[in-house]
């Protein structure tokens, strides 16, 4: 199976070719027909199993139907170097598109990150603590954010962002105003009771050596598919 299959725009084609991709791996090919049916998606798979395309995907081929010039997809990241990854793979994937993507992270300067935002980016890659200052400022505005994306959840709760994250989070449209999808090489409990409340009825995708499992998740239960 290729990548055609997906049926992706052809600028989104044009940059699998630049960025090398032939065939998708397991969480790419499990997760991306889910997201682009519309649902919301939690993706759980090691480092290095092609976490990032599996959403950005999908991602670029929401955005290229509706508007540009407003923030429409907000991801979130625990570190810099992460989201300067995604931000990577982003310009590399999406270099046809025309979509812009902006990096907000602490221990640089705000000025491009405010400047970026003012003139209408549609994805930021942010971690949380530089983001909430931008919020408090008044010049992060997440009332038209489409896509949320958790990456690495487990990491954000272990470096401690978890009260800045239910912030945020309150910021954005309802769950069911918008698509959310999180992503993570393992998953805690209390990854689950932030996904209970930000989250509406995910398809839990798990990549293990042996074979992918789905679960629907309806409240707390979860139905094997």
């Amino acid at each position: 199976m290729n990548f055609n299959s997906f049926a992706f725009h052809p600028q989104i084609n044009a940059g699998i070719s630049a960025a090398g991709y032939t065939s998708p791996t397991p969480i790419q090919l499990n997760t991306i027909p889910p997201i682009l049916e519309g649902r919301d998606v939690m993706g759980l798979a090691q480092t290095g199993t092609g976490k990032t395309a599996a959403f950005v995907l999908p991602i670029l081929q929401h955005l290229l139907k509706g508007p540009r010039g407003k923030l429409r997809v907000l991801i979130l990241s625990p570190t810099r170097e992460l989201a300067e990854q995604t931000h990577v793979s982003i310009k590399t994937l999406g270099r046809q598109t025309g979509l812009r993507s902006l990096t907000i992270y602490g221990g640089v300067s705000t000025q491009n990150q405010i400047k970026g935002l003012r003139a209408g980016t549609e994805i930021a890659v942010a971690c949380p603590g530089r983001l909430l200052d931008l919020m408090n400022q008044k010049i992060a505005n997440l009332d038209a954010v489409e896509i949320l994306v958790l990456d690495e959840a487990d990491r954000m709760f272990d470096m401690g962002f978890i009260a800045d994250l239910r912030f945020i989070l309150r910021k954005l449209p309802k769950p069911e105003r918008r698509q959310s999808f999180l992503f993570s090489a393992t998953l805690s409990f209390r990854v689950m009771e932030l996904t209970w409340e930000f989250m509406n009825n995910p398809v839990q995708i798990t990549i293990t050596p042996h074979a992918p499992c789905r679960l629907y998740w309806t409240g707390m239960r979860a139905v094997v598919w």
